[in-house]
């Protein structure tokens, strides 16, 4: 059975930093595209970033180019997501989620994920 852990959301000023990590298990970690999802109270779950099963690619949101960076470690089943230069509109929900096939199977589509974390909250303040 497949298991996503999400750490590391918080509270922060707008500016600041913070964090996020995705644990795996249940899965070969390495084989699959992992990408990131946010939803704030109200709105629909939105794509931020995916990363490429070794890591060496990567697709940002426009929202959070240039601010955010996506990581994987493979070795240790884990996913990283580097947040600078929060914005109080940041604040929301955030997902970790496991793509449907193996390979480079890359969508910014919620459905074309299945598996996801439990969230983790991120909030900036003004």
């Amino acid at each position: 059975q497949v298991q996503l852990v999400e750490s590391g959301g918080g509270l922060v000023q707008a500016g600041g930093s913070l964090r996020l990590s995705c644990a795996a298990s249940g899965r070969t970690f390495s084989r699959y595209v992992m990408g990131w999802f946010r939803q704030a109270p109200g709105k629909e779950r939105e794509f931020v970033v995916y990363i490429s099963p070794g890591g060496t690619y990567t697709y940002y949101a426009d929202s959070v180019k240039g601010r955010f960076t996506i990581s994987r470690d493979n070795a240790k089943n884990t996913v990283y997501l580097q947040m600078n230069s929060l914005k109080p509109e940041d604040t929301a929900v955030y997902y970790c989620a496991v793509a449907r096939r193996s390979g480079d199977y890359y969508s910014r589509e919620t459905s074309e994920y299945d598996y996801w974390g439990q969230g983790t909250q991120v909030t900036v303040s003004a």
